[in-house]
Protein backbone atom coordinates (compact mmCIF):
# COMPACT_ATOMS: atom_id res chain seq x y z
CA UNK A 1 0.00 0.00 0.00
CA UNK A 2 1.54 3.37 -0.86
CA UNK A 3 2.70 5.85 1.84
CA UNK A 4 1.95 9.73 1.43
CA UNK A 5 2.59 12.25 4.16
CA UNK A 6 0.91 14.29 6.64
CA UNK A 7 1.76 17.58 7.79
CA UNK A 8 0.44 17.18 11.39
CA UNK A 9 1.76 20.10 13.82
CA UNK A 10 3.75 23.15 13.29
CA UNK A 11 6.35 25.22 15.72
CA UNK A 12 8.20 28.55 15.90
CA UNK A 13 10.32 30.50 18.14
CA UNK A 14 12.31 33.64 18.12
CA UNK A 15 14.61 34.98 20.76
CA UNK A 16 13.86 37.50 23.76
CA UNK A 17 15.76 40.24 22.85
CA UNK A 18 14.76 42.74 19.97
CA UNK A 19 16.63 45.40 17.91
CA UNK A 20 14.48 48.04 16.65
CA UNK A 21 15.80 50.32 13.40
CA UNK A 22 16.72 52.75 15.45
CA UNK A 23 19.52 50.67 17.35
CA UNK A 24 21.01 49.91 14.48
CA UNK A 25 21.22 53.33 12.72
CA UNK A 26 23.39 54.09 15.99
CA UNK A 27 26.03 51.78 15.37
CA UNK A 28 25.60 52.56 11.12
CA UNK A 29 24.71 55.07 8.63
CA UNK A 30 21.07 54.12 7.69
CA UNK A 31 18.01 54.87 9.54
CA UNK A 32 14.80 54.15 10.25
CA UNK A 33 13.05 55.98 7.30
CA UNK A 34 15.53 53.85 5.15
CA UNK A 35 14.75 50.61 6.36
CA UNK A 36 11.35 50.55 6.37
CA UNK A 37 11.34 52.32 2.87
CA UNK A 38 13.54 49.73 1.09
CA UNK A 39 12.53 46.43 3.41
CA UNK A 40 9.13 46.54 5.66
CA UNK A 41 11.15 46.03 8.27
CA UNK A 42 10.32 47.73 11.59
CA UNK A 43 12.38 45.30 14.39
CA UNK A 44 14.05 41.55 14.36
CA UNK A 45 15.12 39.68 16.94
CA UNK A 46 18.45 38.34 18.21
CA UNK A 47 19.72 35.54 19.83
CA UNK A 48 22.22 36.77 22.48
CA UNK A 49 25.52 35.20 24.96
CA UNK A 50 24.64 31.30 25.08
CA UNK A 51 21.84 31.11 22.77
CA UNK A 52 22.22 29.31 19.81
CA UNK A 53 20.96 27.80 17.16
CA UNK A 54 20.51 24.36 17.83
CA UNK A 55 19.09 26.00 21.06
CA UNK A 56 16.08 27.93 18.95
CA UNK A 57 15.72 24.29 17.46
CA UNK A 58 15.10 22.92 20.33
CA UNK A 59 12.49 25.06 21.60
CA UNK A 60 10.85 24.02 18.01
CA UNK A 61 10.87 20.83 18.85
CA UNK A 62 9.58 20.31 22.41
CA UNK A 63 6.84 22.33 20.55
CA UNK A 64 6.08 19.78 17.98
CA UNK A 65 6.25 17.35 20.37
CA UNK A 66 3.89 18.68 22.98
CA UNK A 67 1.34 19.99 20.30
CA UNK A 68 1.36 16.31 18.93
CA UNK A 69 1.85 14.64 21.83
CA UNK A 70 4.05 12.18 20.16
CA UNK A 71 7.15 10.74 22.45
CA UNK A 72 10.43 12.15 21.43
CA UNK A 73 11.85 7.95 21.24
CA UNK A 74 8.79 7.88 18.45
CA UNK A 75 10.97 10.18 16.03
CA UNK A 76 12.56 8.40 12.77
CA UNK A 77 14.39 11.46 11.81
CA UNK A 78 15.73 15.01 12.47
CA UNK A 79 16.57 17.59 9.50
CA UNK A 80 17.45 21.24 10.62
CA UNK A 81 17.99 23.07 7.51
CA UNK A 82 20.41 26.02 8.75
CA UNK A 83 23.33 27.89 7.15
CA UNK A 84 24.15 29.07 10.68
CA UNK A 85 24.78 26.02 12.61
CA UNK A 86 26.60 25.32 15.81
CA UNK A 87 29.24 24.34 13.96
CA UNK A 88 30.39 22.23 11.02
CA UNK A 89 30.26 19.50 12.73
CA UNK A 90 28.35 18.32 14.77
CA UNK A 91 25.39 18.44 12.89
CA UNK A 92 22.87 20.77 14.26
CA UNK A 93 20.12 18.67 13.95
CA UNK A 94 22.43 15.89 16.57
CA UNK A 95 22.67 18.76 19.07
CA UNK A 96 18.60 18.73 19.07
CA UNK A 97 18.25 15.20 19.35
CA UNK A 98 20.53 14.48 21.86
CA UNK A 99 18.31 17.76 23.70
CA UNK A 100 14.77 16.21 22.84
CA UNK A 101 16.14 12.64 23.30
CA UNK A 102 15.09 11.01 20.88
CA UNK A 103 17.18 8.25 20.97
CA UNK A 104 15.77 6.19 18.22
CA UNK A 105 16.17 9.13 15.70
CA UNK A 106 19.25 9.51 12.92
CA UNK A 107 19.74 13.62 12.24
CA UNK A 108 21.42 15.61 9.92
CA UNK A 109 21.75 19.43 8.67
CA UNK A 110 20.63 20.67 5.24
CA UNK A 111 22.06 23.57 3.77
CA UNK A 112 20.04 25.00 1.10
CA UNK A 113 20.11 28.60 2.59
CA UNK A 114 16.94 30.77 2.43
CA UNK A 115 15.48 27.92 0.02
CA UNK A 116 15.99 25.49 3.32
CA UNK A 117 12.97 24.63 4.27
CA UNK A 118 11.16 23.98 0.81
CA UNK A 119 14.09 21.37 0.02
CA UNK A 120 13.45 19.96 3.67
CA UNK A 121 9.75 19.00 3.35
CA UNK A 122 10.61 17.92 0.00
CA UNK A 123 13.51 15.73 1.81
CA UNK A 124 11.82 14.49 4.40
CA UNK A 125 8.52 13.69 2.06
CA UNK A 126 11.05 10.91 0.24
CA UNK A 127 12.01 9.53 3.67
CA UNK A 128 8.79 8.73 4.67
CA UNK A 129 7.35 7.78 1.10
CA UNK A 130 9.91 5.48 1.40
CA UNK A 131 7.75 3.43 3.61
CA UNK A 132 11.26 2.80 6.33
CA UNK A 133 10.21 6.18 8.52
CA UNK A 134 6.69 6.88 10.17
CA UNK A 135 7.90 10.76 12.05
CA UNK A 136 9.95 12.92 11.01
CA UNK A 137 11.23 16.30 12.43
CA UNK A 138 12.09 19.02 9.44
CA UNK A 139 13.32 22.56 11.54
CA UNK A 140 14.67 25.83 9.74
CA UNK A 141 16.64 27.53 12.47
CA UNK A 142 18.61 30.73 11.88
CA UNK A 143 21.02 32.71 14.26
CA UNK A 144 22.02 34.81 11.25
CA UNK A 145 23.19 37.66 13.44
CA UNK A 146 26.43 35.58 14.58
CA UNK A 147 27.42 35.94 10.90
CA UNK A 148 26.23 40.14 9.71
CA UNK A 149 29.39 42.36 9.47
CA UNK A 150 27.50 45.29 11.19
CA UNK A 151 29.66 47.64 9.25
CA UNK A 152 27.70 46.49 6.09
CA UNK A 153 24.49 48.63 6.59
CA UNK A 154 23.43 46.56 3.29
CA UNK A 155 22.96 43.30 4.78
CA UNK A 156 23.26 43.66 8.59
CA UNK A 157 19.61 45.85 8.67
CA UNK A 158 17.53 42.78 6.97
CA UNK A 159 18.36 39.61 9.12
CA UNK A 160 17.12 38.34 12.68
CA UNK A 161 17.32 35.28 14.23
CA UNK A 162 14.25 32.49 14.73
CA UNK A 163 12.93 29.25 14.04
CA UNK A 164 10.46 27.13 12.58
CA UNK A 165 8.97 23.43 11.89
CA UNK A 166 7.10 20.72 11.13
CA UNK A 167 6.28 17.60 12.36
CA UNK A 168 5.46 15.11 9.73
CA UNK A 169 4.13 12.02 9.86
CA UNK A 170 3.23 8.82 7.40
CA UNK A 171 -0.36 7.96 6.59
CA UNK A 172 -1.91 5.42 4.11
CA UNK A 173 -4.78 7.66 3.30
CA UNK A 174 -4.45 9.48 0.57
CA UNK A 175 -7.13 12.05 1.45
CA UNK A 176 -4.48 13.21 3.92
CA UNK A 177 -1.59 13.89 1.97
CA UNK A 178 -0.30 17.23 2.77
CA UNK A 179 2.60 17.47 -0.15
CA UNK A 180 0.56 18.05 -3.56
CA UNK A 181 3.23 18.99 -5.67
CA UNK A 182 7.35 20.47 -5.44
CA UNK A 183 9.51 22.30 -7.70
CA UNK A 184 13.47 22.29 -6.59
CA UNK A 185 15.50 24.46 -8.25
CA UNK A 186 19.55 25.45 -8.32
CA UNK A 187 21.52 27.97 -10.51
CA UNK A 188 25.42 27.50 -9.25
CA UNK A 189 26.49 31.06 -8.36
CA UNK A 190 29.07 31.70 -5.77
CA UNK A 191 28.96 35.74 -5.76
CA UNK A 192 25.59 36.71 -5.19
CA UNK A 193 24.74 35.23 -2.16
CA UNK A 194 27.69 33.81 0.30
CA UNK A 195 28.55 33.47 3.88
CA UNK A 196 30.73 31.29 6.45
CA UNK A 197 33.61 31.23 3.47
CA UNK A 198 36.94 29.22 4.57
CA UNK A 199 39.95 29.77 2.57
CA UNK A 200 42.83 27.32 2.41
CA UNK A 201 46.23 27.26 3.63
CA UNK A 202 48.94 29.23 1.44
CA UNK A 203 51.77 27.59 3.24
CA UNK A 204 52.53 25.25 6.06
CA UNK A 205 53.30 27.43 8.98
CA UNK A 206 52.53 27.22 12.56
CA UNK A 207 50.30 30.43 12.13
CA UNK A 208 47.82 28.82 10.61
CA UNK A 209 43.88 28.51 11.84
CA UNK A 210 40.80 28.89 9.93
CA UNK A 211 38.95 31.92 9.43
CA UNK A 212 35.48 32.80 8.08
CA UNK A 213 33.87 35.66 6.38
CA UNK A 214 30.81 37.35 7.16
CA UNK A 215 27.46 37.45 5.30
CA UNK A 216 27.60 39.21 1.71
CA UNK A 217 24.53 39.33 -0.63
CA UNK A 218 24.36 41.80 -4.26
CA UNK A 219 21.15 43.29 -3.58
CA UNK A 220 20.13 44.14 -6.35
CA UNK A 221 20.75 40.96 -7.99
CA UNK A 222 18.99 39.48 -5.56
CA UNK A 223 15.61 41.46 -5.98
CA UNK A 224 15.91 40.95 -9.61
CA UNK A 225 16.07 37.26 -9.15
CA UNK A 226 13.20 37.07 -6.69
CA UNK A 227 10.61 39.19 -8.79
CA UNK A 228 11.77 37.12 -12.21
CA UNK A 229 12.55 33.88 -11.91
CA UNK A 230 10.82 32.59 -8.87
CA UNK A 231 7.45 33.72 -10.41
CA UNK A 232 7.99 31.49 -13.36
CA UNK A 233 8.53 29.21 -11.21
CA UNK A 234 5.73 29.33 -9.17
CA UNK A 235 3.38 29.69 -11.73
CA UNK A 236 4.77 26.86 -13.52
CA UNK A 237 4.32 24.38 -10.29
CA UNK A 238 0.63 26.13 -9.44
CA UNK A 239 -0.29 24.78 -12.99
CA UNK A 240 1.28 21.33 -12.98
CA UNK A 241 -1.00 20.43 -9.76
CA UNK A 242 -3.98 21.76 -12.21
CA UNK A 243 -5.01 25.02 -9.70
CA UNK A 244 -4.49 28.95 -10.71
CA UNK A 245 -3.19 31.21 -8.33
CA UNK A 246 -6.49 32.11 -7.35
CA UNK A 247 -7.23 28.77 -6.14
CA UNK A 248 -4.35 29.10 -3.23
CA UNK A 249 -5.80 30.00 0.08
CA UNK A 250 -2.18 31.71 0.87
CA UNK A 251 0.95 31.95 -1.07
CA UNK A 252 4.04 31.75 2.25
CA UNK A 253 7.33 33.64 0.68
CA UNK A 254 10.19 34.34 1.69
CA UNK A 255 10.17 36.33 4.04
CA UNK A 256 13.33 38.10 2.53
CA UNK A 257 12.02 42.09 1.74
CA UNK A 258 8.28 42.92 1.91
CA UNK A 259 9.01 44.46 -1.04
CA UNK A 260 9.89 41.85 -2.91
CA UNK A 261 6.45 39.60 -1.48
CA UNK A 262 4.58 42.76 -2.75
CA UNK A 263 6.06 42.29 -6.05
CA UNK A 264 5.26 38.64 -6.31
CA UNK A 265 1.83 39.92 -5.26
CA UNK A 266 1.48 42.09 -7.62
CA UNK A 267 3.32 39.67 -10.28
CA UNK A 268 0.32 36.92 -9.69
CA UNK A 269 -2.67 39.28 -9.55
CA UNK A 270 -2.86 38.19 -5.43
CA UNK A 271 -4.15 40.47 -2.94
CA UNK A 272 -1.19 40.78 0.11
CA UNK A 273 -4.14 39.24 2.31
CA UNK A 274 -3.45 35.95 0.52
CA UNK A 275 0.22 36.75 1.50
CA UNK A 276 0.74 35.84 5.39
CA UNK A 277 4.26 37.61 6.50
CA UNK A 278 6.41 38.44 9.48
CA UNK A 279 9.23 40.24 8.49
CA UNK A 280 8.39 43.50 9.58
CA UNK A 281 8.86 42.04 13.18
CA UNK A 282 11.25 39.42 12.77
CA UNK A 283 13.35 40.71 9.84
CA UNK A 284 14.77 38.01 7.10
CA UNK A 285 15.00 34.94 9.44
CA UNK A 286 16.77 32.94 6.07
CA UNK A 287 15.44 29.35 6.13
CA UNK A 288 13.46 29.70 8.83
CA UNK A 289 10.68 32.48 7.64
CA UNK A 290 9.16 30.40 5.77
CA UNK A 291 8.41 27.85 8.63
CA UNK A 292 7.22 30.77 10.84
CA UNK A 293 4.72 32.31 8.82
CA UNK A 294 2.98 28.72 8.27
CA UNK A 295 3.43 28.12 11.66
CA UNK A 296 0.92 31.63 12.15
CA UNK A 297 -1.58 30.47 9.73
CA UNK A 298 -1.37 26.93 10.08
CA UNK A 299 -4.60 26.37 12.49
CA UNK A 300 -6.70 28.23 9.47
CA UNK A 301 -5.41 26.44 6.99
CA UNK A 302 -8.85 25.24 4.76
CA UNK A 303 -7.00 25.60 1.04
CA UNK A 304 -3.89 24.91 -0.69
CA UNK A 305 -1.20 27.06 0.09
CA UNK A 306 2.03 27.38 -1.55
CA UNK A 307 5.62 27.69 0.01
CA UNK A 308 8.35 29.50 -2.31
CA UNK A 309 11.49 30.39 -1.12
CA UNK A 310 15.17 31.32 -2.45
CA UNK A 311 18.65 32.28 -1.29
CA UNK A 312 22.40 31.66 -1.56
CA UNK A 313 23.35 28.31 -4.47
CA UNK A 314 21.13 29.69 -5.99
CA UNK A 315 18.42 27.47 -4.54
CA UNK A 316 14.98 28.32 -5.05
CA UNK A 317 12.30 26.05 -4.49
CA UNK A 318 7.95 25.32 -4.36
CA UNK A 319 5.96 23.34 -2.67
CA UNK A 320 2.06 23.21 -2.62
CA UNK A 321 0.67 21.52 0.67
CA UNK A 322 -2.52 21.51 2.38
CA UNK A 323 -3.68 20.70 5.93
Amino acid sequence: MPTYTKLTAMGQYVPARVVDNDELAAIMDTSDEWIQAHTGIKTRHYAMNDENTSDLATQVAQQLLQKSGLAASAIDLILVTTITPDALTPATACLVQANIGADNAFAFDLSAACAGFTFGLATADKFIRSGQYQNVVVISAEVNSKMMDFQDRTAAVFFGDGAGGALLQATDNPDENSLIAEKLESQGNATVIHSGRVRPITEVAATNYPQTDAFYQVGRDVFQFATTVVPEQMRGLIASAQLTPSDLQYVICHQANLRIIEKIAANLALPMTKFPHNVDHYGNTSSAGVAMALANVFDTLTGPVLLTAFGGGLAYGSVLIKK
